[in-house]
């Protein structure tokens, strides 16, 4: 499988045991060793390699959403230099080197994923997450896709309380579905614009803007 580089160090295991730590992560399936996912309708995995991952299609397409699910963007080197000053964070530095932060590649996934959150512990959250993956997601051979917008635009509240959504979450995603709000505007903007357009929807405050700005 071709190699993909990421900045040193980096510890796959450690970066992607959020995917395993609270049951399995059906998006972002963990498989003897390697992480499966779906990116443009095809099945993707990702194993551990010497300076960084191999990816089993590695393209133009799939290359920028292995990075940002794999924490790459982060410039931990500097979160490193200012936590090597405190008494705390410098213990934290040293005994989780390798570790990158993983990150939704989708910023509609990453919103929807930020209202299972809300108020519930991450194992809920996660089996709520899983239920809606399954329900609204297009499957590959083990990894099922997080469920595109378009496909939650003509859902009811009471399809996604049956998934065991609260039925005010409920309202809040299909909501986002529906809302105005354009993605790839949002990338060109100041943070500050960011969260008023993001808070500007029900059910979306600023925690979950700050949770979409991390």
């Amino acid at each position: 499988m071709p190699l993909l580089r990421l900045p040193e160090p980096y510890g796959f295991e450690l970066s992607t045991e959020r995917f395993r730590a609270f049951g399995p992560d059906r998006a972002n399936l963990w498989h003897d060793g390697g992480l499966h996912r779906v990116v443009a309708g095809a099945e993707v995995r990702i194993e551990p390699a010497t300076g960084g991952v191999k990816v089993s299609r590695l393209d133009p397409g799939t290359e920028p959403v292995v990075r940002k699910l794999l924490g790459a963007e982060f410039d931990l080197d500097a979160f490193s230099s200012f936590a090597g000053d405190d008494s705390v964070l410098s213990r934290l530095v040293r005994s989780l080197a390798g570790f990158r932060p993983p990150l939704a590649p989708d910023p509609f996934e990453s919103l929807v994923t930020s209202i299972t959150a809300q108020q519930v512990s991450l194992q809920s959250a996660f089996s709520v997450r899983n239920r809606l993956i399954e329900r609204y997601g297009d499957p590959g051979e083990r990894a099922i896709a997080f469920p595109i917008r378009a496909r939650l635009l003509h859902a009811r509240e009471d399809d996604l309380t049956a998934l065991g959504f609260s039925r005010r979450k409920a309202e809040y995603v299909i909501g986002l579905a529906r809302s105005p709000l354009d993605f790839e505007q949002l990338a060109g903007l100041p943070d500050e614009d960011v969260k008023a357009r993001i808070s500007a929807i029900r059910g979306l405050g600023e925690w979950t803007a700050d949770w979409f700005l991390a």
